[in-house]
Protein backbone atom coordinates (compact mmCIF):
# COMPACT_ATOMS: atom_id res chain seq x y z
CA UNK A 1 0.00 0.00 0.00
CA UNK A 2 1.33 3.49 -0.69
CA UNK A 3 1.84 6.21 1.58
CA UNK A 4 -0.05 8.53 1.86
CA UNK A 5 0.17 12.31 1.25
CA UNK A 6 -0.63 15.34 3.03
CA UNK A 7 0.16 19.00 2.69
CA UNK A 8 -1.31 20.07 -0.79
CA UNK A 9 -3.00 23.02 0.08
CA UNK A 10 -0.41 25.94 2.33
CA UNK A 11 -1.44 29.48 3.60
CA UNK A 12 0.26 32.01 5.10
CA UNK A 13 3.79 33.75 4.04
CA UNK A 14 6.28 31.83 6.15
CA UNK A 15 4.34 28.36 5.68
CA UNK A 16 4.39 29.14 1.74
CA UNK A 17 7.51 30.43 1.40
CA UNK A 18 9.12 27.18 3.12
CA UNK A 19 6.86 24.75 0.42
CA UNK A 20 8.27 26.96 -2.11
CA UNK A 21 11.96 26.87 -0.78
CA UNK A 22 11.08 22.92 -0.75
CA UNK A 23 10.21 23.38 -4.37
CA UNK A 24 6.39 21.75 -4.43
CA UNK A 25 4.70 24.95 -4.90
CA UNK A 26 2.69 24.51 -8.56
CA UNK A 27 0.63 27.38 -7.96
CA UNK A 28 -0.26 30.49 -5.87
CA UNK A 29 -3.52 32.30 -5.70
CA UNK A 30 -2.54 36.01 -3.79
CA UNK A 31 -4.60 38.47 -2.88
CA UNK A 32 -3.75 42.20 -5.23
CA UNK A 33 -3.90 44.43 -1.70
CA UNK A 34 -1.67 41.89 -0.38
CA UNK A 35 1.31 42.14 -3.43
CA UNK A 36 2.63 45.62 -2.65
CA UNK A 37 3.86 44.51 0.57
CA UNK A 38 8.13 44.17 0.73
CA UNK A 39 8.09 40.23 1.91
CA UNK A 40 5.19 39.10 -0.53
CA UNK A 41 7.09 40.91 -3.18
CA UNK A 42 9.97 39.29 -2.71
CA UNK A 43 7.98 35.95 -2.71
CA UNK A 44 6.33 36.43 -5.92
CA UNK A 45 9.70 37.29 -7.49
CA UNK A 46 10.94 33.81 -6.08
CA UNK A 47 7.70 31.99 -7.65
CA UNK A 48 8.16 33.49 -10.97
CA UNK A 49 11.80 32.85 -11.41
CA UNK A 50 10.87 29.05 -10.17
CA UNK A 51 8.33 28.71 -12.79
CA UNK A 52 5.45 28.64 -11.17
CA UNK A 53 1.74 29.91 -12.04
CA UNK A 54 0.70 32.58 -10.10
CA UNK A 55 -2.97 33.82 -10.09
CA UNK A 56 -4.04 37.52 -8.87
CA UNK A 57 -7.30 37.21 -7.16
CA UNK A 58 -9.61 40.07 -5.36
CA UNK A 59 -10.27 37.85 -2.27
CA UNK A 60 -9.15 34.83 -0.84
CA UNK A 61 -12.39 34.38 0.55
CA UNK A 62 -14.07 30.90 -0.26
CA UNK A 63 -10.77 29.24 -0.84
CA UNK A 64 -8.95 29.77 2.49
CA UNK A 65 -9.14 26.84 4.86
CA UNK A 66 -7.31 29.47 7.89
CA UNK A 67 -9.34 32.62 8.87
CA UNK A 68 -6.48 34.78 8.12
CA UNK A 69 -4.05 33.06 5.34
CA UNK A 70 -1.89 36.53 5.46
CA UNK A 71 -2.62 36.74 1.52
CA UNK A 72 -1.32 33.79 -0.27
CA UNK A 73 -2.67 30.06 -0.65
CA UNK A 74 -0.57 27.86 -2.53
CA UNK A 75 -0.98 24.76 -4.22
CA UNK A 76 1.52 21.78 -4.13
CA UNK A 77 2.52 18.83 -4.63
CA UNK A 78 2.01 16.04 -1.58
CA UNK A 79 4.80 15.29 1.24
CA UNK A 80 4.73 12.09 1.77
CA UNK A 81 4.32 10.26 4.76
CA UNK A 82 7.09 7.80 5.61
CA UNK A 83 7.34 4.30 7.87
CA UNK A 84 7.67 3.83 11.95
CA UNK A 85 11.17 1.98 11.17
CA UNK A 86 12.46 4.93 8.86
CA UNK A 87 11.91 7.55 11.74
CA UNK A 88 13.12 5.10 14.40
CA UNK A 89 16.17 4.37 12.25
CA UNK A 90 17.14 8.43 11.41
CA UNK A 91 19.18 9.04 14.45
CA UNK A 92 20.73 7.09 17.39
CA UNK A 93 19.75 6.61 19.68
CA UNK A 94 15.96 7.24 18.35
CA UNK A 95 14.05 9.92 19.17
CA UNK A 96 10.50 11.17 17.75
CA UNK A 97 7.59 12.37 18.86
CA UNK A 98 4.09 10.29 19.16
CA UNK A 99 1.18 12.62 19.12
CA UNK A 100 -2.33 11.09 20.75
CA UNK A 101 -5.04 11.94 19.22
CA UNK A 102 -4.02 15.52 19.47
CA UNK A 103 -7.47 17.65 17.84
CA UNK A 104 -6.16 21.58 17.19
CA UNK A 105 -4.70 21.61 14.26
CA UNK A 106 -3.03 25.09 15.16
CA UNK A 107 -1.48 22.48 18.58
CA UNK A 108 -0.40 19.92 16.06
CA UNK A 109 1.54 22.96 14.23
CA UNK A 110 3.21 23.81 17.28
CA UNK A 111 4.31 20.71 18.19
CA UNK A 112 6.03 20.48 14.80
CA UNK A 113 7.47 23.67 15.13
CA UNK A 114 9.11 23.02 18.73
CA UNK A 115 10.21 19.34 17.28
CA UNK A 116 12.47 20.78 14.26
CA UNK A 117 13.66 23.85 17.05
CA UNK A 118 14.83 21.08 19.39
CA UNK A 119 16.16 18.77 16.52
CA UNK A 120 13.93 15.44 16.72
CA UNK A 121 12.03 16.63 13.71
CA UNK A 122 10.03 13.34 13.74
CA UNK A 123 6.14 13.12 14.55
CA UNK A 124 4.03 10.06 14.27
CA UNK A 125 0.45 11.07 14.03
CA UNK A 126 -3.01 8.88 14.04
CA UNK A 127 -4.82 9.36 10.76
CA UNK A 128 -7.94 9.36 12.01
CA UNK A 129 -9.33 10.89 15.99
CA UNK A 130 -6.73 13.26 16.11
CA UNK A 131 -6.02 16.69 13.98
CA UNK A 132 -5.22 16.24 10.23
CA UNK A 133 -2.37 18.30 8.55
CA UNK A 134 -4.55 20.78 7.38
CA UNK A 135 -3.43 24.09 6.23
CA UNK A 136 -4.30 25.39 9.56
CA UNK A 137 -1.37 23.15 11.11
CA UNK A 138 1.00 24.11 7.82
CA UNK A 139 0.06 27.79 8.69
CA UNK A 140 0.46 26.95 12.93
CA UNK A 141 4.19 25.00 11.86
CA UNK A 142 5.42 28.21 10.14
CA UNK A 143 7.44 26.19 7.90
CA UNK A 144 8.50 23.63 10.11
CA UNK A 145 6.58 20.61 8.35
CA UNK A 146 8.63 21.19 5.39
CA UNK A 147 11.37 19.58 7.83
CA UNK A 148 9.19 17.39 9.57
CA UNK A 149 9.46 13.56 9.02
CA UNK A 150 5.73 12.40 9.27
CA UNK A 151 4.72 8.71 10.13
CA UNK A 152 0.36 7.99 9.77
CA UNK A 153 -0.61 5.17 11.36
CA UNK A 154 -3.95 3.64 12.07
CA UNK A 155 -3.61 2.75 16.06
CA UNK A 156 -1.19 4.71 18.69
CA UNK A 157 -1.64 1.71 20.92
CA UNK A 158 -0.69 -0.24 18.30
CA UNK A 159 2.03 1.60 17.54
CA UNK A 160 3.55 1.59 21.21
CA UNK A 161 3.52 -2.11 20.88
CA UNK A 162 6.18 -1.73 17.52
CA UNK A 163 8.34 0.61 19.17
CA UNK A 164 8.70 -1.50 21.93
CA UNK A 165 10.01 -4.48 19.64
CA UNK A 166 12.04 -1.79 18.50
CA UNK A 167 13.72 -1.63 21.89
CA UNK A 168 12.46 1.90 22.11
CA UNK A 169 11.26 3.52 25.09
CA UNK A 170 7.36 4.93 24.94
CA UNK A 171 7.89 8.32 27.79
CA UNK A 172 4.00 9.28 28.27
CA UNK A 173 3.68 13.36 29.74
CA UNK A 174 0.86 13.17 32.23
CA UNK A 175 0.33 16.07 34.88
CA UNK A 176 -0.42 13.61 37.49
CA UNK A 177 2.73 11.24 37.13
CA UNK A 178 4.94 11.52 40.12
CA UNK A 179 7.84 10.77 38.09
CA UNK A 180 9.63 14.30 36.76
CA UNK A 181 10.54 14.33 33.27
CA UNK A 182 13.72 16.25 34.14
CA UNK A 183 16.57 14.37 34.45
CA UNK A 184 14.58 11.79 33.60
CA UNK A 185 17.54 8.87 32.30
CA UNK A 186 15.46 7.68 30.19
CA UNK A 187 15.94 10.82 27.93
CA UNK A 188 19.49 9.15 27.25
CA UNK A 189 18.21 5.83 25.39
CA UNK A 190 16.11 5.65 22.27
CA UNK A 191 12.67 7.35 23.01
CA UNK A 192 9.84 8.62 21.94
CA UNK A 193 7.58 11.12 23.90
CA UNK A 194 3.97 10.56 23.86
CA UNK A 195 1.71 13.68 23.98
CA UNK A 196 -2.07 13.55 24.69
CA UNK A 197 -5.40 15.89 23.84
CA UNK A 198 -5.48 18.91 24.98
CA UNK A 199 -8.00 18.74 27.91
CA UNK A 200 -7.85 14.66 29.12
CA UNK A 201 -4.02 13.90 28.10
CA UNK A 202 -2.87 10.24 26.68
CA UNK A 203 -5.88 8.17 26.35
CA UNK A 204 -6.21 5.17 28.89
CA UNK A 205 -5.51 2.80 26.34
CA UNK A 206 -2.12 4.77 25.55
CA UNK A 207 -1.46 5.51 28.86
CA UNK A 208 -1.74 2.18 30.53
CA UNK A 209 0.81 1.26 27.45
CA UNK A 210 3.50 3.37 27.16
CA UNK A 211 6.57 2.61 29.79
CA UNK A 212 6.72 5.50 31.77
CA UNK A 213 4.89 8.04 33.06
CA UNK A 214 6.56 11.97 33.59
CA UNK A 215 5.13 14.85 34.24
CA UNK A 216 6.82 18.61 33.54
CA UNK A 217 6.32 20.23 37.43
CA UNK A 218 4.99 23.50 37.59
CA UNK A 219 5.56 26.29 40.24
CA UNK A 220 2.29 28.23 39.85
CA UNK A 221 -0.89 26.38 40.18
CA UNK A 222 -2.30 25.13 37.02
CA UNK A 223 -4.56 22.38 35.90
CA UNK A 224 -2.45 21.22 32.81
CA UNK A 225 -0.18 22.68 30.51
CA UNK A 226 -1.17 23.12 26.89
CA UNK A 227 -0.78 20.26 24.46
CA UNK A 228 1.55 22.34 21.89
CA UNK A 229 3.72 23.45 25.18
CA UNK A 230 4.23 20.63 27.37
CA UNK A 231 5.46 18.99 23.68
CA UNK A 232 8.08 21.72 23.49
CA UNK A 233 9.38 21.71 26.98
CA UNK A 234 9.37 17.66 26.49
CA UNK A 235 11.58 18.23 23.58
CA UNK A 236 13.91 21.03 24.83
CA UNK A 237 14.34 18.47 27.91
CA UNK A 238 15.33 15.83 25.59
CA UNK A 239 17.48 17.94 23.79
CA UNK A 240 19.17 19.23 26.56
CA UNK A 241 20.13 15.68 28.39
CA UNK A 242 21.57 14.40 25.07
CA UNK A 243 23.89 17.33 24.31
CA UNK A 244 21.65 18.59 21.37
CA UNK A 245 22.15 22.60 22.23
CA UNK A 246 24.43 24.45 21.11
CA UNK A 247 25.45 22.15 18.36
CA UNK A 248 25.30 23.37 14.91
Amino acid sequence: MALAGYGAKVEGIPAVEAALMAGRVRKLRVENRSAASPRMAVLLDSARGRGVEVEMVRSLGGMAVTSSPQGVLAECRQLRAVTLTQLANETAPSALVVVDHVSDPRNLGAIARSAVAAGTPRLVIPRRRGSPLTPTAFKAAAGALERTRVCLVSSIAQTLHQLSTMSIWTIGLAADAPTSLLGLELLKEPAALVVGTEHQGLSRLVAQRVDQLASIPMVGEAESLNASVAAGLALFELARVRGYLGKT
